[in-house]
């Protein structure tokens, strides 16, 4: 026999206000049409970053980031709080300068369980800097 538990908050012990809830690797929930179910753990982003490019670098917000690095024109070392599993994760990079007259693209130059190294290039291939830097970071943690 399965149980159900319906209820619409859940607070602490105190009866103060939220709560912590921790849920397992394994659970899922139901796809959109209903057909399906996904593991929860496994689609969501375990790592991003926003920071800005240019001159002295700065993170602007992150989630599972301790540093960041600038390696050069255009190229930057981002550290990983928690590692990843193993280095084949899915990394997006984008770039958005606006005094540019080009487009921007990222990509990765290097792919570590506890950092990732990304250049960012114009549609000229040329290596630029740009004030808005972010990139997110899909897959399995340690």
């Amino acid at each position: 026999m399965t149980s159900q538990l319906n209820v619409d908050t859940i607070v602490d012990k105190a009866g103060s206000g939220g709560t912590n809830v921790k849920i397992g690797n394994t659970s899922t929930y139901v796809s959109d049409g209903g057909a399906v179910t996904q593991n929860t753990v496994q689609g969501l982003c375990k790592s991003w970053i926003n920071f800005d490019g240019t001159g002295t670098i700065a993170i602007s917000d992150s989630h599972n980031v301790t540093s960041i690095t600038d390696d050069g024109t255009a190229l930057y070392t981002v550290t990983i709080a928690n590692d990843m599993a193993n280095s084949t994760y899915a990394l997006t990079v984008i770039g958005d300068d606006s005094g540019s007259r080009f487009n921007t693209f990222g990509h990765a130059e290097a792919y570590a369980v506890g950092s990732f190294q990304i250049r960012l290039q114009d549609d000229q291939s040329a290596s630029i800097d740009t004030d808005i830097v972010g990139c997110t970071v899909h897959g399995d943690l340690a």
